[in-house]
């Protein structure tokens, strides 16, 4: 037998650029994906009367509600409609209290995101806390 000098295995320029650029894409969609639907984009409080309080879904049952704002805004079209708040809401405590209180006026504290995920609701508005109800 004779003996081969070893071979060093160096990976290919192509091999390793194509690894850098799989790292940098998948960093790159990560990075949008919690910008765009976990990172918390505006907080506050809106007031106004609870006009509903619903649990709807086709295939995520999620929780929904509308405040009515008291006050009027112009509409693009230059008629007259109400100031109306639609949002989420991921807690089922908030919830049942908000749905067992429909008419009455709240304040409640809001999270917004960017984007709508299925599971957390129907809108970018995300109510985690009652603050105040008359």
């Amino acid at each position: 037998m004779e003996n081969l000098p070893e071979q060093k295995k160096t990976k290919s320029g192509f091999k390793k650029f194509l690894f850098i650029l799989l790292l940098f894409l998948l960093v790159g969609f990560g990075s949008y994906g919690y910008w765009k639907y976990y990172y918390v984009f505006g907080e506050g409080v809106k007031s106004g009367y609870l006009n509903f309080a619903v649990k709807k879904g086709n295939i995520f049952k999620t929780y929904e509600g509308k405040l009515i704002q008291e006050g009027f805004g112009s509409v693009k079209t230059g008629g007259i409609a109400s100031n109306q708040f639609e949002f989420s809401i991921e807690d089922d405590s908030i919830f049942r209290q908000l749905e067992l209180n429909s008419g009455k006026y709240f304040d409640l504290q809001y999270k917004e995101y960017h984007g709508v995920l299925p599971w957390r609701g129907n809108t970018v508005y995300i109510v985690d806390k009652i603050i105040n109800m008359k």
